[in-house]
This record gives structure tokens, C-alpha cells and sequence, in this order.
């Protein structure tokens, strides 16, 4: 046991020491010393329950023969950050908390870890951690909130936080009063859990179990079902089996099971944001995972599902019509099913005893929704590196769309122009120097996004940018344009009107202006300056990569 280190011979007589200050027996002493990462904070919805998780998770640890050790990691609430400085820590957060726990589990010599995640950052920060750390792991989230209900004129409504956000165009607009949206805001997130679409933190826990790392349901049995506390038992009971038979993460992700979590991910109509962490994972597993290969798997991954924002569903309802087995039996065709899991079994013996439910809400591939995947990489002389849109959120008369570019260099000034009446309908919105190093962080732009649809211009306005969306945007919402600004992308040439083509069933992202003339403006730009420089976020700029290999630390 790698626990050995700190607690075997007489000369680790003066930690055995301090072992029994925290009430640790003798016997004890002899049993593997189990880490418990849990995420716990008060700041967070999805994380305030997270202390009862924990505590079946120990219970049945000790009840099976491990003595578990309580540790925590940051939690960021990208809802509370959003539309702020704050939003600039979010995403820098990840390599945080893959740090810390990576710090710990050296530290005091784990044999193996249980990880208690569920929001955005917080669950590819720990996969990123557990796949560095390479001991036997396995994940329980806290699990998806429940819709909540809003009553109005045309009678009750389910509603989310991208409710809430999208209500705020309707102000704006004059569609709603500011009494109704209060009203909206107090019923919106009903309780504890991950917000309730298919947004960041959801698609990322789905994935981790379609991956293998967690047991079936960790993605969609609600925060405050019975069932969760019951899951969170039997992944105390499962790493001590995990451990008796030495199954560390990298026996688990490798280069099937990632691509089987984005076929699962293309067939849910995940957050873009899936695409940038599972890049993250797949470097801390160390397979190469290029961008271009993500669109080949969407171009044979039909669509299933239309969870919010893309539909109506929320997950609850993916939870009730079946969950990601179910999902997955789907896509047996096209899955790898002989992939290792943290249950013991493969991939295949677990999606056998799967069935629908309810078959509007997971589509067969002979009924999907469509025949490509919802996420799709586009390429072009605007993003000769990628860029990212979930074209299953995008409305049909705005898959094909050109335009001409109304340029800010922040997302504050863009949200102040769309707020203004500014913006029109046929224009190309394009935010930049919001990238990893221009922003700093690559800040979420929920915000405009929700603006755009609460105004109706969600059909009318495309937005381009280098920085990020939620994964609860809708519309012809494009991201992670790389090169970025701050990285002399083509994207910091474009002036105001210049033409902008989106194609996105071709994967085609262009703006109406030569190579020379793209260089020669280039050229022309002024050396970037960092606008922060001190703290930690001035080290993230001088360290982070380009979004289009999941935005990790360069070596």
C-alpha cells in the first residue's frame, strides 16, 4: 500500500503519532487510508449537500475495510461569477483544483481516492488530477437540481437559471416586467443540485460516467433523490474493490473511452465546454485527441436528446426516460463497449440490462433528431485552429448566415451595445481578447447570449468570440476561436463591417478579407498587454495554452 510510506517502520513512529491525534487506532493502521476530495462549499448550489455525499461515502468506506480521510478543493459558481471579474477565475480554477488535489494525495500518501465533484470546472479539474495521480479513483456527483415551476398567464412553466438570464432580455425588451422576473428569480433553482439543463457541469458528469470513471446515474439521478445518498454508498464500497484489483484511472480513460464520451456527448447535445475539458483530460491521459477528429465523430453520431437549452427536457427527464445506459444502448453500433469501468464491468454488461423509458426524450438513431452530433469544430481563415458551436441549440435559418462584424474588445462593451439597441438583426457580434491569456480565463458570455434570446435576436445575431459560452446558451453561439486575440489570431484583424460567413454544417468559419490583408493587419497590431499583473491570474497568462488543446498549462 502507498500508505505505507507514512505509517510503516520505526522511523514513521512520529507520523503514526500524529495519525492517532486525528483518531486513528493502531488497528486502523493496518487498513488502506482512503482520500475523500469533496468539493463542499456554501457558496455553491450544487456543492451545499455535497457534506451528506461525504458522509456515506466514509461510512461505507470504513464499513468495508479502508479508513477514509475528508480533504476539500475549491468550488467556483460560474452562475455567480458570470458577467464579472469573477468569471475570469473560473476556468483558471480547473488547474487549481487538479494542483491541490495532486498536492494532497502526495502529500499524505493515499491509497486511493474517492472524488466528490459536480460543477463545471470542479469535475474535469478532478478527472485532470485523478488521471495525474494515477492511483485507483472513482467519482459520485452530487447530482442535477430539479426544474422549477413558474406560473404566468399561459399557466405553469418549468423553468432554470438560463430562464432567469434570458428573462432579463425580456425586460429589456419590454416583454416582461421587472416584478414578474423577481418573481421568476425566486422559483427558478428550487434546491440544491447542478443546474438543470444539460449545461457545463451536467454534460461533464454524464461523461464521466459514459467514460467509465463513475456508476451509472453519478450524470442524472436528481441532487435530492433517495437514490443519490445510495449512490454515494456504493462508490465507498466500490473503490475498495477498485482497490483490491489495482484499477487506477489510466486503465479506464484512455483513447476508447474518451472517444465513447464524445460520441455520448455529440448524442446528448453537451456543453461546448465538454470539448475544451475532455481536451484537458485526454493531456493528463496522454492521448492525442485532435480537434479535427471531433467532427468526425459527430458527422456519424446522430443527435438524441433535446435537453436544455437545445429543447424542453431538463434532466430529471433523461434520469426518468433511462439515463446515459440508456443513451448509450443506443449507440451500441457506434461505441466501443469492451472499455474497463469502475464497476468492474465493461461497458457492454452495463448498457445490456438498459432499456428507454420514454422515447422522446432519448431518440433512437432511427428517430434522432437529427443525424449529426450537436457539437461541431469549425475551421477557417477566422479559426485556422477551431472554434466551437452546439449547432443543436443553433436555429435552423441561422446554420448558414453572413453578416457584417460589429467588434468589441470585451464582453462588457458588447453587452452594453446589445442592451443599448445597438446591435441588429443580421449582425455578426464578435468579442475578443477574451481568451485564455486576453481575458484573462476565457469568460463564460452568458449574458449576451441570454440577451440575444430574451430580445428574440437569437435567430437574427450570430456571436463569435474567443472566449466561452455556458452550456446553457442557445443560439449561433461560436467559442474558443483560435488562435485568440491576445495570440495575434485572425480574429484580432476584424474590423468593424467587415463580412463574416458562417457554415455550419460545413464547418466553415470565415471572414471576407485575404491572407495578405488578414497578415497585413496583424502587422499592424500593438504588442499585447496583459490587463492583469499580479496575483495568480498574471501566472495563468504566462502558462496557459490555446483553447484549442483544452486551454492546459504549457510545459
Amino acid at each position: 500500500m502507498k500508505s505505507q510510506a507514512i505509517k510503516q517502520g520505526i522511523e514513521r513512529a512520529p507520523h503514526r503519532s500524529l495519525l492517532h491525534a486525528l483518531g486513528v487506532s493502531t488497528l486502523d493502521m493496518k487498513k488502506p487510508f482512503i482520500g475523500i476530495v469533496n468539493s463542499f462549499t456554501e457558496v455553491v448550489p450544487g456543492h451545499i449537500h455535497l457534506r451528506g455525499i461525504a458522509d456515506a461515502v466514509k461510512d461505507s468506506v470504513r464499513k468495508n475495510g479502508g479508513v477514509p480521510f475528508e480533504f476539500n478543493t475549491i468550488a467556483v459558481c460560474d452562475g455567480i461569477a458570470m458577467n464579472h471579474d469573477g468569471m475570469k477565475y473560473s476556468l483558471p480554477s480547473r488547474e487549481l483544483i487538479a494542483d491541490s488535489i495532486e498536492i494532497m494525495a502526495q502529500a499524505h500518501a493515499f491509497d486511493a481516492l474517492v472524488f466528490i465533484t459536480n460543477c463545471d470546472k470542479i469535475v474535469p479539474g478532478m478527472l485532470m488530477a485523478s488521471l495525474r495521480l494515477n492511483i485507483p479513483s472513482i467519482f459520485i456527483s452530487g447530482g442535477p437540481m430539479l426544474s422549477g415551476r413558474f406560473t404566468t398567464s399561459q399557466g405553469e412553466q418549468k423553468t432554470d437559471l438560463n430562464s432567469v438570464f434570458e428573462a432579463v432580455g425580456q425586460v429589456v425588451k419590454g416583454k416582461m416586467t421587472e416584478t414578474e422576473l423577481e418573481k421568476l428569480v425566486e422559483v427558478a433553482c428550487p434546491g440544491c443540485g447542478s443546474c438543470a439543463g444539460m449545461f457545463t457541469a451536467n454534460t461533464m458528469n454524464c461523461l464521466t460516467e459514459a467514460m467509465g470513471m463513475a456508476l451509472p446515474g453519478n450524470g442524472t439521478i436528481p441532487a435530492v433523490d433517495k437514490r443519490r445518498i445510495e449512490l454515494a454508498g456504493e462508490a465507498g464500497r466500490q473503490i475498495m474493490n477498485i482497490l483490491a484489483d489495482n484499477v487506477c484511472p489510466r486503465d479506464i480513460i484512455n483513447r476508447d473511452s474518451l472517444k465513447n464520451a464524445f460520441l455520448v456527448d455529440m448524442a446528448l447535445g453537451g456543453s461546448t465546454n465538454s470539448i475544451l475539458h475532455l481536451m484537458a483530460v485526454a493531456h493528463e491521459a496522454g492521448v492525442e485527441f485532435p480537434l479535427s477528429k471531433i467532427n468526425d465523430i459527430s458527422e456519424h453520431t446522430p443527435c438524441l436528446c433535446k435537453i436544455r437549452p437545445a429543447g424542453t427536457y431538463h434532466i430529471e427527464d433523461l434520469d426518468r426516460a433511462g439515463g446515459i445506459p440508456a443513451v448509450m444502448k443506443e449507440l451500441k453500433t457506434l461505441l466501443n463497449l469492451n472499455v474497463k469501468t469502475v464497476t468492474g464491468s465493461t461497458v457492454s454488461r452495463i448498457i445490456d440490462s438498459a432499456c428507454v423509458k420514454d422515447s422522446d426524450v432519448i431518440r433512437s438513431i432511427k428517430t434522432a433528431y437529427s443525424s449529426k452530433g450537436g457539437l461541431a469544430v469549425l475551421f477557417g481563415n477566422l479559426a485556422p485552429e477551431g472554434a466551437v458551436v452546439k449547432r443543436s441549440a443553433v436555429a435552423p435559418e441561422m446554420m448558414v448566415h453572413q453578416g457584417p462584424a460589429r467588434v468589441f474588445d470585451s464582453e462588457d462593451d458588447a453587452t452594453k451595445a446589445i442592451m443599448g439597441g445597438i446591435i441588429k438583426s443580421g449582425d455578426v457580434l464578435v468579442i475578443r481578447y477574451e481568451g485564455p491569456k486576453g481575458g484573462p480565463g476565457m469568460r463564460e458570455m452568458l449574458t449576451p447570449t441570454s440577451l440575444l434570446g430574451g430580445m428574440g435576436l437569437d435567430k437574427e445575431v450570430a456571436l463569435i468570440t474567443d472566449g466561452r459560452f455556458s452550456g446553457a446558451t442557445r443560439g449561433a453561439a461560436i467559442g474558443h476561436v483560435s488562435p485568440e486575440a491576445a495570440g495575434r489570431g485572425p480574429i484580432a484583424a476584424v474590423k468593424e463591417g467587415d463580412i463574416i460567413v458562417i457554415d455550419i454544417p460545413n464547418n466553415k468559419l470565415e471572414v471576407k478579407l485575404s491572407s495578405d490583408e488578414i497578415a497585413r493587419r496583424i502587422a499592424c497590431l500593438d504588442e499585447f498587454e496583459p490587463k492583469i499583473k499580479t496575483g495568480y491570474l498574471s501566472r495563468y497568462i504566462e502558462k496557459v495554452s490555446s483553447a484549442s488543446t483544452g486551454a492546459v498549462f504549457s510545459n
